[in-house]
C-alpha cells in the first residue's frame, strides 16, 4: 500500500475528513505485527491471513477487517528464459525457474509477499535458501523489484507495487490474478485490553474512514487514469464474511503506524 503510492494518497482526505493525524510506519507484515504486539501502533493494515489471525487470537488485536485485495504476480525478464509464461500455477513456475537456475530475487523481510513466496517454494517442492540463483536482499518490495531488474532475474511482487515501479520498464508480469495469488489486505485496532494507552478510537476512526464510501471511491478509481486499471479491487460488503474464511494467505504490503491520534499499517 505504501510503495504503489495508494496509502499516501489517502492520508491526506483521511486527515481533512476526521481531523486526526496519521503517523505511518511502512514495514513488511512480519514486522509491522511485532509494532503492534510491542503496542508501538495503534492500527495495523496488513496482509498475511495466518499472522493476523494468530495476532488477534492472542489478544493483540481487535478484529481483523479485510476490505480489499489486488494479486500477487510473478514478474521476470521479457524474453523468460525459464519459461514461467507457459506454467498454469505458480509453484510449476518456481520449479521451471529453480530447475533453469535462473536468478530469483526474494524479499527476505518476512513481509506478507515473502510468507506468500516461501508457500509457493514449499508447494513445488523446493528449497531455494542456499542455491546460487536465489537472491535474498531482505528489503522490501521497491528495492526487491529494482535489483530482480538489475539482474533481469524473477521476483514475486503484488501487482500494484509493481505497476507504479520503474521495474516495469525492464521486466513484465510472467503469471497472476489467478485464485491462489489473490492478496488480500486487512486492518487491525490493537487491543487496548492489551494497551491500555493506544489509540483505540483513532484506530477506529482510520478503519471507519477506510470502508466508507468516500474511501471506496478513491480506492475503486487509484491507478485507472495512469494505468488504465485499478491497483487494488475492494470487497464488497456482502462479500466480506466469505473473504474472511476463503481468501487466499498472504502479499507484500503491510505498514505499521502508530500516530499522535490515528496509526495505520500499511503494506508493502
Amino acid at each position: 500500500m505504501n510503495d504503489s503510492g495508494l496509502l499516501p494518497y489517502l492520508q491526506p482526505y483521511f486527515e481533512e475528513d476526521t481531523g486526526l493525524k496519521m503517523e505511518v510506519t511502512s514495514a513488511g507484515t512480519g514486522a509491522a505485527i511485532k509494532k503492534g504486539e510491542t503496542g508501538d501502533a495503534d492500527a495495523l493494515l496488513v496482509h498475511a491471513k495466518a499472522s493476523e489471525e494468530e495476532f488477534v487470537n492472542a489478544g493483540f488485536g481487535v478484529e481483523r477487517v479485510p476490505f480489499m485485495y489486488n494479486f500477487f504476480v510473478i514478474v521476470g525478464p521479457e524474453n523468460d528464459p525459464a519459461g514461467v509464461a507457459n506454467c498454469k500455477t505458480a509453484a510449476d513456475a518456481f520449479k521451471a525457474i529453480a530447475d533453469s537456475g535462473q536468478k530469483f530475487v526474494s524479499r527476505g523481510d518476512d513481509s506478507g509477499t515473502n510468507k506468500k513466496e516461501l508457500q509457493i517454494w514449499e508447494a513445488a517442492g523446493v528449497t531455494p535458501e542456499g542455491q546460487d540463483w536465489y537472491v535474498n536482499v531482505g528489503q522490501g518490495m521497491g528495492a526487491t523489484l529494482t535489483q530482480a531488474a538489475e539482474l533481469q532475474g524473477y521476483t514475486l511482487s503484488d501487482k500494484g507495487t509493481f505497476l507504479s515501479n520503474d521495474a516495469k520498464n525492464s521486466l513484465k508480469i510472467l503469471l497472476g490474478e489467478s485464485d491462489d495469488m489473490k492478496n488480500t489486505y486487512s486492518m487491525i485496532a490493537i487491543s487496548p485490553e492489551k494497551w491500555p494507552d493506544t489509540n483505540i478510537d483513532g484506530a477506529n476512526a482510520f478503519i471507519e474512514w477506510m470502508t466508507g464510501d468516500e474511501a471506496s471511491k478513491l480506492i475503486a478509481e487509484y491507478g485507472v487514469a495512469e494505468y488504465g486499471e485499478p491497483l487494488f479491487f475492494l470487497i464488497e460488503s456482502s462479500d466480506a464474511a466469505a473473504s474472511a474464511s476463503a481468501e487466499a494467505a498472504p502479499s507484500d504490503a503491510a505498514a505499521s503506524a502508530s500516530a499522535e491520534a490515528a496509526s495505520s499499517e500499511a503494506a508493502k
